[in-house]
C-alpha cells in the first residue's frame, strides 16, 4: 500500500483507523567495484515489493540518500551527513505524524544512517510515538541457524550477501569482471585493518575512523567474499526479510502508546 500511490481522501481515511506507517532508507555510495552506487536504497525497495503481499501497512516513498561521510571520496557517492539526515527524517516523521502516525517502522539499508534514526527515535517515543529500525543486513543473520557460530548469511559491506540480494533484483548490475580480493591498509604492521573503520591490536578490535578509500581502494570489506554470491541466497534472504518484518509489524501494531 505505497503512500504515493493514495490520493488525499484514501490518506486520510487510512490515518483515521491506523497510526503505522513503513519508511525506506537507503543510501547513495560505494558497494565495491563490482555493485551499483544504489544498493543499499534497491535493496530495501525489493523488500518492499514483498511486504506490499504480506500486510496492508502504509509505505512512505524511499529516502534515497544517507549518511555515508566516510565512503564520499569514491565517485558517485552523496552524504547527507548526520545533520541533515536527521532533519530529513524529522520532518518526514513530523509530517507523517501530523495527519496521525505514531509508529514508523523504517526498512534502513545503510549502518551509517542509524545514528540519526537513533536520535530521530528518542524524539518520537518523548512525543509518545515509537520508531523501529529494521537494518535487514544485520536482521537476517538471526534468520538462518548459525553454523560454526556463524550465521551463514553474515556478510560484510559489499560483499557476498548484499551480491546476492543484487543478483536477486538485476543480474545485470553486478560487473563479475570487476570481483577481486579487497586488501586492506592498516596503519602498519603491528596494527591490521580489521573492517572498514578498525584495526586489531593484541586481538581486540579498535575502531580508527579514517575515509574507506584509505583502507581499499577496491570498496567492498567483510569475509563474506562476492565472488560465493548467488541470486538464490539473496532470494531466499529478501523473502525472509519481508516474513519477517510483516510478523514484526503486526505485533509492533498492538503495543499500547501513551
Amino acid at each position: 500500500m505505497r503512500l504515493e500511490n493514495m490520493t488525499w481522501p484514501q490518506a486520510e481515511a487510512y490515518f483515521q483507523k491506523e497510526d503505522t506507517v513503513i519508511i525506506p532508507l537507503g543510501s547513495m555510495e560505494c558497494h565495491g567495484r563490482h555493485m551499483p552506487l544504489g544498493t543499499d536504497t534497491l535493496i530495501p525497495n525489493k523488500i518492499i515489493e514483498h511486504l506490499e503481499t504480506m500486510c496492508d501497512i502504509a509505505i512512505a516513498p524511499m529516502i534515497p540518500y544517507g549518511c555515508t561521510d566516510y565512503l564520499a571520496s569514491y565517485p558517485g557517492t552523496v552524504s547527507l551527513g548526520h545533520d541533515v539526515l536527521y532533519q530529513v527524517l524529522t520532518a518526514v516523521t513530523q509530517g507523517l505524524k501530523a495527519h496521525g502516525a505514531r509508529r514508523f517502522i523504517v526498512i534502513n539499508g545503510h549502518g551509517g544512517n542509524i545514528p540519526p534514526l537513533d536520535r530521530t527515535a528518542l524524539d518520537l517515543e518523548k512525543q509518545g510515538c515509537l520508531l523501529a529500525q529494521m537494518n535487514w543486513w544485520q536482521m537476517v543473520w538471526t534468520l538462518v541457524p548459525d553454523q560454526n557460530g556463524k550465521s551463514p548469511w553474515h556478510g560484510g559491506h559489499g560483499g557476498g550477501e548484499e551480491t546476492s540480494a543484487i543478483l536477486a533484483i538485476d543480474p545485470s548490475l553486478v560487473d563479475f569482471s570487476e570481483i577481486s580480493d579487497a586488501p586492506m591498509n592498516g596503519l602498519s604492521e603491528t596494527l591490521p585493518a580489521s573492517g572498514m573503520r578498525t584495526v586489531r591490536f593484541r586481538g581486540t578490535d579498535i575502531p580508527v575512523n579514517r575515509m574507506s578509500r584509505h583502507v581499499s581502494d577496491n570498496g567492498w570489506f567483510g569475509d563474506d567474499h562476492p565472488k560465493d554470491a548467488s541470486a538464490e541466497w539473496g532470494e531466499e534472504m529478501i523473502r525472509a526479510a519481508a516474513e519477517y518484518i510483516a510478523a514484526f509489524a503486526e505485533e509492533f501494531r498492538k503495543v499500547p502508546l501513551e
